[in-house]
Protein backbone atom coordinates (compact mmCIF):
# COMPACT_ATOMS: atom_id res chain seq x y z
CA UNK A 1 0.00 0.00 0.00
CA UNK A 2 1.17 3.50 -0.79
CA UNK A 3 2.02 6.00 2.02
CA UNK A 4 0.10 8.65 2.29
CA UNK A 5 1.32 11.75 1.60
CA UNK A 6 0.69 14.52 4.29
CA UNK A 7 1.23 17.77 5.40
CA UNK A 8 2.97 18.26 8.83
CA UNK A 9 4.01 21.78 10.02
CA UNK A 10 5.30 23.33 6.55
CA UNK A 11 6.20 20.15 4.81
CA UNK A 12 4.79 17.68 2.89
CA UNK A 13 6.48 14.27 3.76
CA UNK A 14 5.45 10.24 3.75
CA UNK A 15 2.99 9.57 6.52
CA UNK A 16 4.89 7.44 7.96
CA UNK A 17 7.82 9.98 8.35
CA UNK A 18 5.51 12.59 9.88
CA UNK A 19 6.51 13.41 13.66
CA UNK A 20 5.23 15.96 16.02
CA UNK A 21 7.11 17.22 19.04
CA UNK A 22 6.55 15.27 22.20
CA UNK A 23 6.22 18.62 24.32
CA UNK A 24 3.46 19.56 21.73
CA UNK A 25 -0.01 21.10 23.63
CA UNK A 26 -1.81 18.42 21.88
CA UNK A 27 0.14 15.44 23.42
CA UNK A 28 0.72 16.74 26.75
CA UNK A 29 -2.34 18.67 27.19
CA UNK A 30 -5.09 17.37 24.56
CA UNK A 31 -5.30 21.05 22.84
CA UNK A 32 -6.16 21.70 19.55
CA UNK A 33 -8.74 21.77 17.04
CA UNK A 34 -9.69 19.76 13.96
CA UNK A 35 -11.99 19.38 11.35
CA UNK A 36 -12.90 16.18 9.02
CA UNK A 37 -14.42 16.08 5.59
CA UNK A 38 -14.71 14.05 2.28
CA UNK A 39 -14.40 14.24 -1.37
CA UNK A 40 -16.87 13.83 -4.38
CA UNK A 41 -15.54 13.23 -7.40
CA UNK A 42 -12.08 13.94 -6.19
CA UNK A 43 -13.14 17.35 -4.85
CA UNK A 44 -13.22 18.35 -1.14
CA UNK A 45 -16.85 19.05 -0.29
CA UNK A 46 -17.44 22.00 0.93
CA UNK A 47 -14.19 22.45 2.06
CA UNK A 48 -14.59 26.53 2.68
CA UNK A 49 -17.45 25.72 5.27
CA UNK A 50 -14.95 23.07 7.11
CA UNK A 51 -12.09 25.72 7.18
CA UNK A 52 -14.66 28.55 8.92
CA UNK A 53 -15.85 25.70 11.40
CA UNK A 54 -11.99 25.19 12.39
CA UNK A 55 -11.35 28.21 12.58
CA UNK A 56 -14.52 29.22 15.07
CA UNK A 57 -13.51 26.26 17.03
CA UNK A 58 -10.29 27.63 17.66
CA UNK A 59 -11.33 30.81 18.31
CA UNK A 60 -13.97 29.32 21.04
CA UNK A 61 -10.86 27.82 22.88
CA UNK A 62 -8.43 30.65 22.17
CA UNK A 63 -6.16 29.06 19.69
CA UNK A 64 -4.63 31.10 16.91
CA UNK A 65 -4.76 29.53 13.20
CA UNK A 66 -1.34 28.97 12.21
CA UNK A 67 -2.19 30.11 8.48
CA UNK A 68 -5.44 31.98 7.17
CA UNK A 69 -8.20 30.46 5.96
CA UNK A 70 -7.30 30.95 2.23
CA UNK A 71 -4.03 29.36 2.52
CA UNK A 72 -5.39 26.27 4.66
CA UNK A 73 -7.57 25.81 2.05
CA UNK A 74 -4.82 25.58 -0.65
CA UNK A 75 -2.66 23.29 1.74
CA UNK A 76 -5.75 20.79 1.83
CA UNK A 77 -5.94 20.74 -1.88
CA UNK A 78 -2.04 20.58 -2.57
CA UNK A 79 -1.95 17.52 0.31
CA UNK A 80 -5.36 15.88 -1.49
CA UNK A 81 -3.46 16.14 -5.07
CA UNK A 82 -0.17 14.25 -3.92
CA UNK A 83 -2.65 11.43 -2.89
CA UNK A 84 -4.42 10.08 -5.74
CA UNK A 85 -7.47 8.89 -4.44
CA UNK A 86 -10.76 8.32 -6.21
CA UNK A 87 -12.01 9.45 -2.63
CA UNK A 88 -10.65 10.57 -0.04
CA UNK A 89 -11.41 11.55 3.77
CA UNK A 90 -9.47 14.93 4.69
CA UNK A 91 -8.73 15.85 8.35
CA UNK A 92 -6.95 19.21 9.78
CA UNK A 93 -5.83 19.68 12.73
CA UNK A 94 -4.83 22.28 14.55
CA UNK A 95 -2.20 21.43 17.25
CA UNK A 96 -1.17 23.68 20.83
CA UNK A 97 2.47 24.18 19.83
CA UNK A 98 5.42 22.65 21.15
CA UNK A 99 5.92 24.25 24.99
CA UNK A 100 8.60 24.40 27.22
CA UNK A 101 6.75 24.76 30.25
CA UNK A 102 3.55 22.59 29.37
CA UNK A 103 1.43 25.22 29.65
CA UNK A 104 2.03 27.92 26.73
CA UNK A 105 3.57 27.53 23.55
CA UNK A 106 6.89 28.81 22.77
CA UNK A 107 6.56 29.66 18.82
CA UNK A 108 2.57 28.81 17.93
CA UNK A 109 0.88 26.41 16.87
CA UNK A 110 1.11 23.65 14.18
CA UNK A 111 -0.79 22.79 11.34
CA UNK A 112 -1.41 18.48 10.09
CA UNK A 113 -3.28 17.69 7.13
CA UNK A 114 -3.81 14.08 6.78
CA UNK A 115 -5.21 12.14 3.75
CA UNK A 116 -6.58 8.78 3.89
CA UNK A 117 -8.72 6.53 1.79
CA UNK A 118 -12.40 7.55 2.10
CA UNK A 119 -13.91 4.81 4.54
CA UNK A 120 -17.10 3.60 2.96
CA UNK A 121 -20.26 2.51 5.00
CA UNK A 122 -22.05 -1.02 3.64
CA UNK A 123 -25.01 0.02 1.89
CA UNK A 124 -27.20 -2.26 4.54
CA UNK A 125 -27.00 0.94 6.93
CA UNK A 126 -28.73 2.70 4.56
CA UNK A 127 -31.50 0.55 2.98
CA UNK A 128 -32.14 -1.44 5.99
CA UNK A 129 -30.96 1.37 8.59
CA UNK A 130 -28.38 1.51 11.48
CA UNK A 131 -28.65 1.10 15.04
CA UNK A 132 -27.90 3.37 18.14
CA UNK A 133 -27.99 4.04 21.72
CA UNK A 134 -27.86 6.98 24.32
CA UNK A 135 -25.41 7.59 26.75
CA UNK A 136 -25.55 9.72 29.84
CA UNK A 137 -22.70 12.42 28.97
CA UNK A 138 -22.08 16.22 27.37
CA UNK A 139 -19.15 17.71 25.46
CA UNK A 140 -16.93 21.14 27.13
CA UNK A 141 -17.51 23.79 24.64
CA UNK A 142 -19.70 21.92 22.49
CA UNK A 143 -19.19 24.17 19.24
CA UNK A 144 -16.08 23.52 19.17
CA UNK A 145 -14.24 20.40 17.40
CA UNK A 146 -11.57 19.53 19.90
CA UNK A 147 -9.39 16.63 19.84
CA UNK A 148 -10.38 15.73 23.21
CA UNK A 149 -12.18 12.89 22.31
CA UNK A 150 -12.52 11.07 25.53
CA UNK A 151 -15.98 10.79 25.93
CA UNK A 152 -16.70 10.20 22.39
CA UNK A 153 -14.08 7.36 22.38
CA UNK A 154 -15.54 5.48 25.65
CA UNK A 155 -19.47 6.25 24.23
CA UNK A 156 -18.06 4.75 21.06
CA UNK A 157 -16.99 1.32 22.95
CA UNK A 158 -20.18 1.10 24.54
CA UNK A 159 -22.27 1.59 21.16
CA UNK A 160 -19.46 -1.20 19.77
CA UNK A 161 -20.40 -3.61 22.23
CA UNK A 162 -23.99 -3.39 21.56
CA UNK A 163 -23.54 -3.94 18.20
CA UNK A 164 -24.45 0.25 17.25
CA UNK A 165 -22.88 2.51 14.76
CA UNK A 166 -23.69 5.16 17.09
CA UNK A 167 -23.62 6.50 20.82
CA UNK A 168 -25.73 9.36 21.42
CA UNK A 169 -25.34 11.42 24.05
CA UNK A 170 -27.95 12.82 26.94
CA UNK A 171 -27.88 15.58 28.40
CA UNK A 172 -28.88 15.69 32.77
CA UNK A 173 -32.05 17.18 31.47
CA UNK A 174 -32.83 14.27 29.85
CA UNK A 175 -32.03 15.91 25.88
CA UNK A 176 -30.86 13.78 22.90
CA UNK A 177 -27.72 16.38 22.04
CA UNK A 178 -25.75 14.35 19.24
CA UNK A 179 -23.80 11.19 18.29
CA UNK A 180 -20.29 11.06 19.07
CA UNK A 181 -19.10 11.77 15.73
CA UNK A 182 -23.07 12.92 14.03
CA UNK A 183 -26.04 15.20 14.31
CA UNK A 184 -29.14 14.06 15.14
CA UNK A 185 -32.69 14.24 13.14
CA UNK A 186 -36.43 12.93 13.80
CA UNK A 187 -39.58 13.73 11.84
CA UNK A 188 -43.11 13.37 13.65
CA UNK A 189 -44.81 13.25 10.26
CA UNK A 190 -44.31 15.73 8.37
CA UNK A 191 -42.52 17.76 10.89
CA UNK A 192 -38.59 17.66 11.03
CA UNK A 193 -37.07 18.61 14.40
CA UNK A 194 -33.51 18.70 15.46
CA UNK A 195 -31.05 19.84 18.41
CA UNK A 196 -30.05 23.35 18.22
CA UNK A 197 -28.28 24.06 21.61
CA UNK A 198 -25.31 21.97 23.01
CA UNK A 199 -23.71 20.71 19.68
CA UNK A 200 -21.52 20.89 17.39
CA UNK A 201 -23.30 21.90 13.67
CA UNK A 202 -22.06 19.53 11.28
CA UNK A 203 -21.52 20.86 7.49
CA UNK A 204 -23.83 17.79 6.29
CA UNK A 205 -26.65 19.30 8.95
CA UNK A 206 -26.63 22.60 7.31
CA UNK A 207 -26.67 20.64 3.63
CA UNK A 208 -29.69 18.46 4.99
CA UNK A 209 -31.46 21.90 6.45
CA UNK A 210 -30.99 23.41 3.47
CA UNK A 211 -32.54 20.42 1.74
CA UNK A 212 -35.46 20.45 3.99
CA UNK A 213 -36.22 23.92 4.66
CA UNK A 214 -39.49 24.37 1.77
CA UNK A 215 -40.36 20.35 2.36
CA UNK A 216 -41.16 20.07 5.58
CA UNK A 217 -41.73 22.16 8.87
CA UNK A 218 -38.88 21.96 9.76
CA UNK A 219 -37.50 23.25 14.22
CA UNK A 220 -34.59 23.22 16.03
CA UNK A 221 -35.06 22.44 19.84
CA UNK A 222 -34.17 19.88 21.88
CA UNK A 223 -35.12 16.50 21.97
CA UNK A 224 -36.12 14.67 25.10
CA UNK A 225 -35.04 11.00 25.25
CA UNK A 226 -38.24 9.91 26.57
CA UNK A 227 -39.48 11.25 23.17
CA UNK A 228 -37.76 9.12 20.71
CA UNK A 229 -39.92 6.14 21.44
CA UNK A 230 -42.37 8.33 19.41
CA UNK A 231 -40.94 9.52 16.28
CA UNK A 232 -41.92 7.89 13.23
CA UNK A 233 -38.35 8.60 11.46
CA UNK A 234 -34.78 9.06 12.61
CA UNK A 235 -31.70 10.07 10.93
CA UNK A 236 -27.75 10.93 12.05
CA UNK A 237 -25.48 12.96 9.73
CA UNK A 238 -22.07 13.57 9.24
CA UNK A 239 -19.26 14.15 6.44
CA UNK A 240 -18.49 9.85 6.27
CA UNK A 241 -21.98 8.60 7.04
CA UNK A 242 -23.73 11.24 5.18
CA UNK A 243 -27.38 10.96 6.10
CA UNK A 244 -27.72 7.59 7.76
CA UNK A 245 -31.32 6.90 8.61
CA UNK A 246 -31.40 4.57 12.38
CA UNK A 247 -33.94 1.77 12.38
CA UNK A 248 -33.37 1.52 16.42
CA UNK A 249 -32.33 3.60 19.13
CA UNK A 250 -31.36 1.66 22.41
CA UNK A 251 -33.93 -1.09 22.80
CA UNK A 252 -36.24 0.17 20.86
CA UNK A 253 -37.24 0.35 16.88
CA UNK A 254 -37.74 3.69 15.18
CA UNK A 255 -40.62 3.79 13.60
CA UNK A 256 -41.66 0.36 11.40
CA UNK A 257 -38.01 -0.10 12.22
CA UNK A 258 -36.47 0.32 8.78
CA UNK A 259 -35.53 4.09 6.55
CA UNK A 260 -39.28 6.29 6.30
CA UNK A 261 -40.14 7.65 3.54
CA UNK A 262 -39.06 11.36 4.10
CA UNK A 263 -35.71 9.62 5.36
CA UNK A 264 -35.23 8.21 2.24
CA UNK A 265 -36.36 11.46 0.58
CA UNK A 266 -33.48 13.36 1.86
CA UNK A 267 -31.28 11.04 1.41
CA UNK A 268 -32.04 10.96 -2.53
CA UNK A 269 -31.76 14.93 -2.14
CA UNK A 270 -28.42 14.55 -0.81
CA UNK A 271 -26.70 12.33 -3.17
CA UNK A 272 -28.02 14.81 -6.15
CA UNK A 273 -26.38 17.40 -4.21
CA UNK A 274 -22.65 15.69 -3.80
CA UNK A 275 -23.10 13.19 -6.74
CA UNK A 276 -25.34 15.60 -8.91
Amino acid sequence: MTDPICYVNGQFLPLSEATLPVQDLSILRGYGVFDFLRTYNGRPFRLAEHVQRLAHSASLIELELPASAAEIEQIVRQTLARNQLPEAGIRIVVTGGASSNSISADEGPGLLVLVSPLRVYSDNYYTQGATAITVPASRYIPAAKTINYLGALLAQKKAAAAGAVEALYVSEQGHVLEGTTTNLFVFNGQQLVTPIEGILPGVTRRVVLELAQHRFEVIERPILRDELAGVDEAFITASNKEVMPLRQIDDRPVGRGRPGPNTRLLMGLFRQVTHG
